[in-house]
């Protein structure tokens, strides 16, 4: 046997053990391999991609640089370049070198997709658009590269064009289920919630161990009208149960504090302009520094001035945009926190709660990003109220327990721009105009209903309504015919599309009397933003928490006359508020001064109670036989 064959033979010894997961023989063998063959760049690229394996994430980027500089022109390598140098965050030189070798390779449709990812890495979705359109002129039957293209105009709100290059991707090939899972995605975000359950069902079958679609899944089930809550906690445990099939590791022990505040962190994709922001800002910005030292990961490209705020309230900030979980896990354990609190739940770009599967603090809290149970046995607490989850059935459908800490679970901070509220267009003689701006992915076809008889007993009332999209001519086609057949009249419905900033969005509040919450799942940010505008928001109440946060937030501000509990009762609410224009323009002028007497808007005193429910939280987990006395914190 020739040096050639015996170096063709060791390589795919390598390849054989790679293959058996037995990553250290491959490395051994690659490393000798090296000796004896420096010049040959398919070792180096083969140890490269042994490195990343076992997420040696600098030594891969040393050898994928040796392997290309052995082959300039390798896009395949390059591209795994790219990957490992955007694993650790450094983008800008993934950035350069894609550049050089797109350049030198422009026929190459992978290199094009590559840099077009790379851009999106660092937020710069609109620099990236032309590389991907590159990437599909180049090689129109690639479908990685419709994928990718769709992923990147659904992050600039392009869902009509994002969806079409998911099909165009399935259309070159019906096998590549990635793009069926990317048009799950953009039918969910169009309002095509059934249609979206159905391709995340394929997804699934195809890919059952994929867990961000499971998310995804659960997420698009908490707009089904009708859903038993005993089913939807079952489609969570189930999650949980294939998240936790491999044992975690035992949850830390609880280090005796000395003179030392609590480690707290929190692990969110929303730290920027997110309604996310304006109900934890207030409960960080009043946290006694005494008590709590803040450790603040976010997980997004995006960072603005929200995002300096918190950041100035932090002694450690992190943006884990981009890195592998194994080096989040690494970081998140060196960084010891005491108490770590997840923001998202089955919601955001990056699902992180496989990373709270593996137990990487001693008491682990969910809160506020996700309406329901995560599942996972790992997540220690949920912080809610009695309201939104009343005690009993609430209890036995959560995973965690369920620590309701306030009369209200929110903390609501509006936005610094908003214009003073005034008189609802109904004190000037004009007919009544009913307001939703929540997301119309929340839109059921029951809803619709109860909204044309409300309509039918207000003559001449007409329904306005917001989102993303609703100027999109396909999706305000199918969401008015959505109306009509519920009965809803589309002559006396108005439809906008999302405005260029917050404050523009408040100012149209001014053109609406009463706010009409979304049922089952309520609005929580929007209901907030209506009542500060000054108008009264009618909800229904229902039997889950995503079915209850409207009725917390109105009872908040001593309101509860605005809850209904049967839809009947909702229409009569709503028509006895049309009926009085006095009372609506009394309203207009006294909201604001009713929500800053609330626990809503009192931030010390929620922000308070918040870490008192954590520091007891702490103490529980310290005396696990005294846990009971927590699961009620007043």
């Amino acid at each position: 046997m020739n040096s050639s064959s015996k170096i063709q033979t060791r390589i795919n010894e390598a390849i054989a053990h790679v293959q058996h997961g037995q990553l250290a023989r491959a490395e051994a063998i690659l490393r000798q391999l090296a000796v004896g063959a420096p010049r040959l760049s398919l070792i180096a690229d083969l140890a490269g991609q042994v490195a990343s394996l076992q997420g040696k994430h600098v030594e891969s980027i040393a050898h994928f640089r040796r392997a290309l500089h052995l082959d300039l022109k390798s896009t395949p390598i390059a591209i795994r370049l790219a990957a490992a140098l955007n694993s650790v965050q450094r983008f800008k030189e993934a950035e350069s070198m894609l550049r050089q070798i797109t350049q030198g390779t422009p026929g190459r449709a992978d290199g094009w997709n590559a840099l077009a990812h790379t851009l999106v890495m660092q937020g710069k979705l609109d620099e990236a658009v032309p590389f991907h359109e590159r990437a599909v002129e180049t090689d129109p039957k690639f479908p990685d590269g419709w994928y990718h293209y769709g992923l990147t105009l659904a992050l600039l709100g392009q869902l009509s064009k994002a969806l079409g290059c998911h099909e165009r991707a399935l259309a070159v090939d019906p096998s590549f289920v990635k793009a069926r899972f990317g048009r799950a995605q953009c039918l969910h975000k169009l309002y095509r919630i059934e249609e979206a359950l159905q391709d995340y069902d394929a997804f699934i079958k195809a890919q059952p161990s994929n867990l961000d679609a499971r998310s995804y899944r659960l997420y698009a089930l908490q707009n089904m009208d009708g859903i038993d809550p005993g089913m939807l906690f079952q489609e969570h445990v189930a999650y949980g149960k294939l998240l936790e099939s491999s044992p975690a590791p035992a949850a830390p022990a609880p280090p005796v504090i000395k003179d030392r505040p609590l480690r707290l962190a929190i692990l969110s994709p929303d730290l920027r302009e997110h309604s996310c922001v304006y109900f934890i800002e207030p409960l960080l910005r009043h946290l006694d520094p005494a008590r709590f030292e803040l450790f603040l990961y976010h997980d997004h490209f995006c960072e603005d001035s929200f995002t300096a705020r918190l950041k100035s309230l932090a002694r450690v900030w992190r943006n884990f945009i981009g890195l592998p979980s194994q080096l989040i896990v690494q970081t998140i354990r060196t960084d010891r926190p005491d108490i770590l609190i997840d923001l998202s739940g089955h919601i955001g770009m990056s699902i992180r709660l496989p990373l709270f599967a593996r137990r990487l603090a001693p008491v682990q809290v969910t809160y506020l990003g996700y309406p329901d149970t995560t599942g996972l046995t790992t997540m220690d607490y949920r912080l809610t109220d009695a309201i939104a989850d009343p005690p009993g059935d609430a209890d036995r459908r959560h995973t965690e327990k369920l620590v309701r800490f306030s009369s209200t679970a929110w903390a609501y901070q509006p936005p610094a721009t908003a214009p003073e509220p005034v008189p609802p267009p109904a004190a000037s003689g004009r007919p009544i105009t009913f307001g939703c701006f929540n997301n119309p992915v929340k839109f059921t076809d029951r809803m619709f209903a109860v909204w044309a008889e409300l309509l039918a007993a207000i003559p001449d009332s007409r329904l306005l309504i917001k989102g993303r999209d609703l100027q999109d001519k396909d999706v305000r086609r199918r969401m008015l015919a959505r109306m009509e057949k519920a009965g809803l009249p589309s002559t006396r419905i108005d439809m906008l599309d999302r405005t260029a900033s917050t404050r523009s969005h408040l100012d149209l509040y001014a053109g609406i009397d009463i706010a009409l919450d979304t049922f089952p799942y309520h609005g929580t940010t929007t209901t907030c933003e209506a009542l500060w505008m000054g108008r009264p928001v009618v909800t229904l109440a229902g039997d889950r928490h995503a079915a209850r946060v409207g009725c917390s937030l109105l009872a908040a501000i001593g309101h509860s006359e605005w809850i209904a509990e049967t839809p009947a009762d909702y229409v009569r609410i709503a028509a006895r508020l049309a009926s009085d224009h006095e009372t609506l323009r009394q309203i207009s002028t006294g909201l604001r001064d009713d929500m800053r007497r609330s626990a809503l808007m009192d931030h010390p005193g929620q922000s308070a109670r918040f870490a008192d429910a954590l520091a007891q939280c702490w103490e529980a987990r310290l005396h696990a036989g005294e846990i009971e006395k927590y699961s009620s914190v007043s």
